[in-house]
């Protein structure tokens, strides 16, 4: 129930404090201003990851915290302060990386990061790989009107359900909180048109909090290093989104560093249209994954393995579609013709993913 609480309070704490997000931004002319490949026509506020943070911190407060998970809610904070600096004045790439892994020494180094080779340096090295990774891809996923905001729900529900499975109320807590946050969030940014964004601000405290409880979701009785594979399928979509655009760019003969409108989104979004059936086929599509590994992590390691096979199989096809099909081949001149400012925000997070 504490868990539940938690959940609910932040989604409605969330919808609540985004039009004072909004006001704020406006106050302070904190927009994104249309640039380039960017699909919106008109300057549009900020500051999402503001809302999304106050509400979750107020869920957290309502269905308490343990003790243990305190450095994960001070780490998003720092991160979350980090991102809506980088929103407003461009921070260096250098800076957000030493950020990055500082927080994934730090979680490792607080019993809070992967465990699964029982061997320090190996779970360290890996934990840190782990958070810059799924960190930027979150943030390379906040292409399009919802869909970060989705996926990162729907990761952290399965991260819930499983950590429940187990008898971990604490991660779970912090999972629901997430997830209501995300959620009360959505109203506002799936309006057409949007009437606010999340930025940094919330893109990257999301990835850090969806990769720390994914770690902590998966126990020990999880299979050993198999439990990675677990891990992998709840944040399955931002993963291929990743590896889609890194392919994508690679074969145009474009620097993997370029930005563009050559994401998952913008491929789904010839098939379903707005940003809002866009957001909702993502989070199906991830809802649908979770349920797979929720199931395949009670069944057996065997099933964990095969799971993860038949969905690396899946992605690999469904990119030679995307690649190869002229339906979902995209125009890319836009991002060709971008000046260096234009492309600045989506090349500084694809440095750290990359």
């Amino acid at each position: 129930m504490h868990a539940v609480v938690a959940g609910a309070v932040a989604a409605i704490a969330t919808y609540l404090l985004t039009p004072l997000a909004i006001r704020l931004a406006v106050r302070t002319s904190f927009f994104d201003k249309p640039a380039g490949y960017k699909g919106h026509k008109a300057p549009t506020p900020y500051l999402g990851g503001t809302a999304i943070m106050l509400g979750l911190l107020t869920g957290i407060v309502a269905g308490g915290l343990h003790s243990h998970y305190v450095i994960v809610v001070v780490a998003a904070v720092l991160v979350w302060i980090m991102g809506t600096i980088d929103d407003r004045v461009s921070l260096p790439i250098l800076l957000r990386v030493v950020v990055e892994v500082g927080i994934g020494i730090a979680l490792a180094v607080g019993g809070l990061g992967w465990n699964v080779f029982h061997q320090g340096i190996a779970d360290g090295v890996l934990t840190v790989f782990w958070v810059l990774g799924v960190m930027n891809a979150f943030n390379l996923m906040d292409n399009m009107d919802g869909a970060a905001a989705t996926t990162a729900a729907a990761s952290a529900l399965g991260a819930a359900c499983l950590a429940l499975l187990s008898n971990q109320r604490a991660p779970a807590t912090l999972c629901l909180a997430t997830a209501g946050a995300c959620v009360g969030f959505l109203p506002r940014n799936l309006a057409n048109p949007a009437k606010i964004f999340m930025g940094d601000g919330g893109s990257l405290p999301l990835g850090l909090l969806v990769s720390a409880l994914t770690m902590n979701s998966v126990t020990r009785e999880y299979f050993g290093p198999s439990g990675v594979v677990i891990g992998a399928l709840l944040v399955g979509l931002v993963i291929f989104d990743t590896t889609l655009v890194t392919i994508s760019r690679s074969r145009a003969g474009r620097s993997v560093l370029s930005g563009g409108r050559d994401h998952t989104t913008h491929r789904l979004g010839r098939l379903v249209g707005s940003p809002r059936n866009v957001a909702v086929t993502l989070a199906g599509a991830q809802l649908v994954l979770c349920g797979m590994t929720i199931f395949v992590a009670q069944a057996g390691k065997g099933w964990v393995l095969l799971a993860g096979a038949l969905s690396f199989a899946f992605g690999v096809a469904l990119i030679w579609r995307f690649e190869t099909s002229s339906r979902f081949r995209l125009d890319t001149s836009h991002a060709e013709s971008r000046t260096a400012a234009e492309t600045s925000v989506e090349t500084r997070t694809s440095v750290v993913s990359v």
